[in-house]
């Protein structure tokens, strides 16, 4: 064991949980009607609990247990057979295991933006933990199988690259929200601004922050990977903060908070699996150019295809994190086959497993709240509580 190493990952794990809670929440939430956006906080928190228990019982096993290449098994299940003086290279295992706890809180949690308004809460929470266990997990082995987070698994021998989740955080989670989105319908309130932006801004700032643990602790050590990985992420998001508000400007007239912020996170997402792989001059590259890509994104989803995927997650996250994984083969560390062979097959396999899921927890639990509690929003009717003593 090494005592900088296990000092940094543990921050760093901290700085991840920080991410969802309270950063998405802040996030997610001042995008929202204001009689939703305590819905919006119990998904989150909710999430959080519910994944925590499966990563014990079952997911961290699956991602990091056992020598198969296509599933990790349940011999480690429980954390069986790890001790305080188990290691993972030159980290306590129970460290490891937590650390990737963390980003199996966010990456359900991430879909959370896709349905918030009107879907159920019983749904929310089954299909969040069925779709850990059998869509990100399984992922999660083969690209990190072997416990390095940049490679690892059977797409990692193989010569896929994925730092620190374009494919397993951002591609799962953006497929899945669309395909939500797509078949719970649009919200009756389509065209409800973003009711505090300034709540927006502060989920942003806590998400930038938590990144640093995301990006820079996925080295797995102390070292100058991971500072070259926390500055290639800072600089990313700032240049995407930049072009997407250019462009807003550019388009509209005007450049707006929420699109700002909006920019920063579509950086930030874009250079997760490269921010191991490349500088400072490909991170402003990538930034610039995913502040407009997934601005277009959002038009392309919203206005051309008519998904009401709420709060963007596909358009940032899912379309962020692809660009940045093949844009490591553009840069040279990885082959186009392997970048864009692992995208298409763990596309396929989200798609088709998040459909099965949808329509069996559909069976136990409705997928969406009746028009009356949509209207009045989830906050009082699902949960009895308000956020405010505001009628908007």
């Amino acid at each position: 064991m090494n005592g900088a190493d296990t000092a940094f990952i543990i921050t760093a794990t901290a700085l991840v949980l920080f991410m969802t809670l309270p950063g998405l929440a802040l996030f997610y939430g001042g995008l929202v009607r204001a009689r939703n956006v305590l819905s919006v906080f119990m998904h989150c928190f909710a999430i959080a609990c519910v994944m925590s228990i499966l990563w014990l019982v079952a997911g961290y096993s699956i991602a990091f247990g056992g020598a198969g290449p296509w599933f990790g098994g349940f011999e480690k299940a429980f954390l069986s057979g790890v001790t305080v003086d188990s290691l993972i290279g030159t980290l306590p295992e129970v460290l490891f295991f937590a650390f990737q706890m963390t980003f199996a809180i966010i990456t359900p949690a991430l879909i959370v933006g896709a349905y918030v308004e009107r879907v159920g809460f019983g749904f929310v929470l089954l299909f969040s933990g069925l779709w850990m266990l059998a869509v990100y997990a399984p992922v999660v082995h083969w690209i990190w199988g072997g416990g390095a987070m940049a490679d690892g698994g059977i797409f990692g021998d193989v010569g896929t690259r994925d730092f620190a989740g374009g494919i397993v955080v951002h591609e799962t989670a953006g497929l899945a929200a669309l395909l939500i989105a797509y078949v719970l319908g649009p919200r009756k309130h389509r065209t409800t601004p973003p009711h505090q932006p300034g709540m927006v801004m502060v989920g942003a700032a806590m998400l930038w922050v938590g990144w640093f643990g995301f990006n820079g602790g996925s080295a797995l050590a102390a070292n100058g990977h991971a500072a070259m990985a926390l500055t290639v992420t800072h600089l990313s998001a700032a240049a995407a903060s930049l072009s997407w508000i250019l462009w807003e400007r550019i388009k509209f007239g005007r450049a707006s908070l929420v699109g700002l912020v909006t920019g920063t996170i579509a950086g930030l997402a874009s250079i997760t699996p490269a921010s191991g792989f490349v500088g400072p001059g490909a991170a402003l590259l990538i930034g610039g150019v995913a502040g407009i890509l997934c601005q277009e994104a959002v038009n392309l989803v919203r206005n051309r295809l008519r998904i009401d995927d709420t709060l963007d997650v596909f358009a940032v996250h899912g379309v962020g994190g692809i660009f940045g994984t093949i844009m490591i083969a553009a840069f040279g560390h990885g082959t186009w086959i392997a970048q864009l062979g692992a995208l298409a097959i763990v596309g396929v396999f989200t798609l088709v497993v998040t459909f099965v899921l949808i329509k069996l927890v559909s069976l136990v639990t409705p997928l969406r709240v009746d028009i009356e509690t949509e209207t009045n929003g989830l906050d009082l009717s699902v949960h009895g509580e308000r956020a405010y003593e505001l009628n908007s």
